[in-house]
């Protein structure tokens, strides 16, 4: 399994179902990586289309492959509404490195509800696969030696 650092972009949001009645849904989305969880802010009157452009790292270290978009309606006065839920496979980007601005599936009870838009990008760890630690005289585990004779 990779490790490294994963960076995720929540860009924007259409089509989603408005659980307002009398004004506009405030949304917010909770990011999801293991036991890392992010709150992106909350877009104020968005509506069904809300736009965010911000960025979220997470710390990839384990076999866990997916990432979790719930998106929610901010409410003032009672429990904030869950929307639906986004569940992004990794292993593309652990591959590629990084998928470009996407649209994934927003669902609720195995329902359609709308699509969030989402740019993945994976550095990984920076690690030495020299076999003997950082000595690059030993690569491939032959150390280079002079002789003087």
């Amino acid at each position: 399994m990779p490790r490294g650092t994963l960076e995720v972009i929540l860009v924007s949001a259409k089509g989603l179902h408005n659980s307002d009645f009398l004004k506009k849904m405030d949304p917010y989305v909770i990011l999801t990586y293991r036991a890392q969880e992010h709150k992106s802010s909350v877009a104020k009157g968005a509506g069904s289309n809300p736009r965010w452009n911000e960025s979220f790292l997470f710390t990839v270290s384990d076999s866990v492959s997916e990432l979790n978009l719930r998106l929610m309606d901010k409410d003032s006065f009672s429990k904030d509404d869950f929307l639906g839920e986004a569940k992004i496979r990794l292993e593309p980007v652990f591959v590629e490195g990084s998928i470009t601005e996407t649209a994934y599936n927003v669902v609720k009870e195995h329902e359609y509800c709308g699509e969030v838009k989402v740019a993945l990008t994976f550095n990984p760890e920076k690690r030495s696969d020299l076999g003997f630690g950082e000595d690059e005289s030993n690569i491939g585990g032959w150390r280079e030696s002079v002789r003087n004779y």
